[in-house]
């Protein structure tokens, strides 16, 4: 049996399901876009996450002011292991005691002073004792012996920033490193250096970056330094060179500082194997901290005054100079337009700037280190150098009678000027790096 069915027109679609008005595919696709913008905001933070977290900072062991000695080896024998123990112990105080200088004093006076020892490394033995220890005097007790003036501090805050170079990467923060674990481990107390140490945790890795060390902009190291209370900065920098795996190691080292990177002293280490390393970076921070004072005493090592937003300072000379000769220039152009206005020349009774000549030298501050034998030869350099032409000034920074002395000298002019001027008063001159030395 057949069946027919008639339709008057095409088939029609039937309508599509929407969800508050709105067809089916765009209300997938908006699903999908909000869901995409999710999945970046939380790639993003886990991007910055990573960044921030993991194996990063080392907080400073040693902040206090106590006298600490460290690096000293002992190896003694006795009934018991720890009887080997104990004359090691003594044996490492007496060294201690002796390289701070201090006087001779009893076995048990020097054990009322000593806080702590410190055991770096140390193999004990059935009846030996074998290690590398260090000693820690407290600074109340032992003061009175040593004297408190050492522990004085005396320069501005300086926020310190290690570098590590490595295989040709350059890091500070990023990643927990040898060089900031030894400068982490130094005790400043009785450094004049008030160091500001950053742990490299959180987002110091982010800031205190090898790329920050390089910059020149004052207004990017003024908001870095203001963070952490610091008025300049110092980068000692450690480049490691590896001869081969589990061989010997070749510490370069600089000592730099400021925003324009200037370098203080390069000098090279060199440990015998991978165990040594911690020794070596040891030794690198105590001459590093002696290069940082003896540059704080010369007068080198002194804030840069561009990284102050609070201090007006005192314009250079020669720019001072310009700002006058421009301000001159100035008036005359008015008081020539204003007579041009008036339909009469200027008199010659008014004061009308005359061309300003070339501009004054500038006043430079130089140091000038001298051989004072005795005390005639002391007063006969200081009469000699305040004699030489240029010279507006004359400060004595460090007195060594039957050494060498230091001052700082203020010349208008530049140091080969200063070493020319010095030369005709019949000095003998030796010229360096912004300094002189100079003799009879």
């Amino acid at each position: 049996m057949a069946v027919t069915i008639a339709h008057s027109g095409p088939f029609k679609e039937a309508p599509k399901r929407s969800v508050d008005g709105l067809s089916a595919p765009a209300w997938l696709r908006r699903i999908a876009a909000a869901l995409f913008a999710l999945a970046l905001l939380g790639g993003g933070y886990a991007f910055v996450l990573a960044q921030v977290s993991g194996d990063r900072g080392i907080a400073p062991t040693a902040s206090s002011s106590d006298a600490e000695v460290r690096g000293i080896e002992v190896d003694e024998r006795g009934d018991t292991a720890l009887d080997a123990r104990d004359k090691a112990w003594r044996k490492a105080q007496r060294e201690a005691w002796s390289r701070l200088g201090g006087p001779p004093v009893s076995d048990g006076q020097l054990a009322g002073m000593v806080s702590s020892i410190v055991i770096q490394q140390e193999r004990i033995g059935p009846k030996r004792y074998i290690a590398t220890l260090g000693v820690i005097f407290d600074r109340q007790r032992a003061s009175r012996y040593l004297g408190g003036a050492a522990t004085a501090r005396s320069s501005a805050p300086m926020l310190l920033i290690p570098v590590t170079a490595s295989a040709g990467a350059y890091t500070t923060f990023e990643t927990r490193n040898p060089w900031q674990r030894a400068w982490a481990e130094f005790n400043p107390g009785r450094s004049r250096i008030d160091y500001v140490r950053p742990t490299g945790a959180g987002g110091d890795s982010l800031l205190l970056t090898y790329g920050q060390t390089g910059r020149r902009s004052r207004a990017w190291w003024r908001t870095t330094l203001d963070q952490f209370g610091a008025a300049d900065a110092l980068v000692p920098i450690a480049r490691l060179d590896h001869q081969f795996p589990g061989g010997p190691i070749t510490g370069t080292f600089t000592a730099r500082y400021g925003p324009d990177s200037r370098v203080l002293e390069t000098f090279e280490l060199t440990a015998e194997s991978p165990a040594r390393l911690a020794d070596m970076l040891g030794e690198a921070v105590v001459r590093m901290d002696a290069t940082y004072e003896a540059a704080l005493a010369s007068g080198k090592l002194q804030p840069d005054p561009t990284l102050s937003l609070g201090s007006s300072g005192d314009l250079d000379p020669a720019i001072a100079r310009l700002v006058q000769i421009g301000r001159a220039i100035q008036a005359r152009e008015a008081a020539v337009a204003q007579a041009a206005q008036g339909g009469a020349p200027p008199q010659s009774g008014a004061e009308t700037p005359v061309t300003p000549g070339p501009p004054a030298a500038s006043v430079n501050s130089f140091v000038v280190q001298f051989a004072t034998p005795d005390a005639s030869a002391f007063d006969a350099s200081l009469s000699g150098v305040r004699g030489a032409g240029g010279v507006r000034g004359v400060s004595v920074s460090s007195t060594a009678i039957g050494g060498t002395s230091v001052m700082s000298v203020n010349y208008a002019g530049s140091l080969d000027q200063l070493a020319a001027a010095l030369r005709s008063r019949g000095f003998a001159v030796t010229q360096g790096a912004n300094a002189l030395a100079i003799s009879r």
